[in-house]
């Protein structure tokens, strides 16, 4: 045990970069998106972990920077420093976030101004077309928002019908959760929550719940949910065969 812990303490410092590359003939120009998700900033993910995330990330030259939930944890008093941190990080066409089910556990008032000091821009059931790109990006609330009694103005079919411009469109949620009824209304869903796991062999319960914990879920059209393992870690900092990672998401013309 104390082999594991050991091994998994360092495991979970050791940030991957996790690539993937899509064609598409929908985008008018390449476009490289870094997507990280539940970082859990809060007591023990902090300035120095924070700090190396951002660094990692200017590193990959993006154009589009995307927070797939849990950017924060339970305890999220006196972050300014780390949402200076974070604002650093200035992309030329934008960084979005979603909620994850920890902003609603951390108090939503205070995770959504976090966030927004961080320079985050907000999908909460709301989307944003980028015209360099001919891109969609569009964002849910998770699911925990209901129990929360934050009950959504709009379903998520309704939000990607109204989004059907003829460009390509990225769905930010937070579960890696496939809705039947958007098929075909998307072309990439990011997604995150799992953590692989994070502990062996909680990745067996995950692998058991989700139809795919973590990577790539693909049809004959190539990727169509990408799940992170997580850029931080949620509890003790410690990842067992589930490296925390960075995804830089490369989305080429298809001629």
């Amino acid at each position: 045990a104390f082999l594991f812990v050991f091994y998994g303490y360092f495991e979970a410092q050791n940030i991957k970069i996790e690539r993937i590359t899509i064609e598409s003939d929908k985008v008018i120009n390449n476009l490289r998106i870094v997507q990280i998700s539940d970082v859990h900033i809060g007591l023990i993910i902090r300035k120095d972990r924070v700090r190396n995330i951002v660094e990692k990330i200017k590193s990959l030259d993006p154009d589009i920077v995307v927070s797939t939930g849990d950017l924060v944890d339970g305890q999220i008093d006196r972050l300014n420093s780390i949402a200076e941190i974070l604002k650093e990080l200035q992309p030329p066409f934008g960084k979005y976030a979603i909620t994850g089910n920890h902003e609603f556990y951390a108090g939503i008032n205070q995770a959504l101004s976090f966030t927004e000091k961080s320079g985050f821009k907000i999908l909460r059931n709301e989307g944003v077309y980028i015209e360099k790109f001919n891109v969609n990006i569009v964002g849910v609330d998770d699911l925990e928002a209901i129990r929360f009694r934050f009950n959504p103005t709009i379903s998520e079919v309704e939000l990607l019908k109204n989004f059907q411009n003829g460009g390509y469109l990225i769905l930010l949620k937070h579960r890696p959760l496939i809705n039947e009824q958007s098929r075909g209304l998307f072309d990439l869903q990011l997604s995150g929550h799992t953590h692989k796991g994070q502990l062996f062999p909680f990745s067996i319960i995950t692998a058991l719940y989700y139809p795919k914990h973590a990577g790539c879920l693909k049809d004959i059209n190539g990727c169509y949910l990408y799940i992170s393992r997580g850029t931080g870690t949620w509890g003790p900092p410690v990842r067992i065969f589930a490296p925390p990672e960075i995804t830089v998401i490369d989305i080429i013309r298809k001629f």
